[in-house]
């Protein structure tokens, strides 16, 4: 008995410390990036007992919500201008912005062999709605907007398009079949590096200003072991791997 009681002490006193080791980050993340987060959260946990709160939504209404005093730790954006902006404004740490994925745009539909490897179903006399997330808040907006003008078919698609408020919600359009086609990102439409269902075309590079993606530390995760861990662990080479699976570069 006196052997038992000893190891169930040892036991709540290692729990106990493990407790008080582990923190939780509240990470804002771009739409984007929501398939990866979710992996990246259950390996930073596994390895260090840390955990992550995901808030996710277009990189612009997340700038706002920061300026606006939301308790957010970490940034993960979809552009490299927004966490430029942060540390320049005194909310993020100086110094702790890095590229953490380069992204690719794609035209996606939910329906096999609709899309083309051309994209040439743009020009199809039958195309219904097509999908793309607000260029003013969403970076996959904006290269999809500058997809369109360098194709020449920005007035041809004008009464076609149908407008998210984020990437996320552009997929959802299509997934549900409220719109033909949409342009959404690559990480996506894949899993475990397959398409996961209907048909894409990846829109060529020259088409589109690289989507250089940053994560920055926020003042508010300074101290923070869970935020500072995610930082780390993104700049790893197990990180830049699994990131490199949800197909960016």
């Amino acid at each position: 008995m006196r052997l038992l009681s000893s190891l169930s002490a040892l036991l709540c006193a290692t729990l106990a410390h493990a407790s008080v080791l582990a923190a939780e980050a509240h990470v804002a993340v771009a739409a984007n990036f929501a398939e990866p987060i979710k992996a990246i959260a259950a390996e930073l946990h596994r390895a260090t007992g840390h955990t992550l709160k995901i808030t996710l939504g277009s990189t612009g209404k997340l700038y706002a919500q920061i300026r606006h005093g939301a308790p957010f730790d970490v940034l993960l954006a979809a552009d490299a201008k927004v966490p430029a902006a942060l540390e320049q404004e005194g909310l993020a740490q100086p110094g702790s912005r890095f590229p953490y994925a380069t992204g690719q745009l794609v035209l996606w539909s939910a329906q096999a062999g609709r899309v083309d490897d051309q994209g040439a179903v743009l020009r199809r006399a039958d195309l219904g709605k097509v999908a793309y997330a607000a260029p003013k808040v969403a970076p996959y907006g904006a290269a999809a907007v500058e997809a369109m003008q360098r194709l020449g078919l920005s007035a041809a698609l004008a009464p076609k398009l149908v407008q998210g408020e984020s990437i996320g919600q552009a997929f959802n359009f299509v997934f549900t079949g409220n719109a033909d086609v949409g342009f959404v990102a690559l990480s996506q439409v894949l899993v475990n590096g397959q398409l996961r269902s209907g048909s894409v075309w990846r829109v060529p590079p020259g088409l589109y200003s690289p989507i250089r993606q940053d994560a920055v530390l926020l003042k508010r995760g300074a101290g923070n072991a869970a935020a500072q861990a995610l930082m780390q662990w993104l700049q790893s080479p197990q990180g830049r791997a699994l990131v490199a699976s949800y197909g960016y570069h």
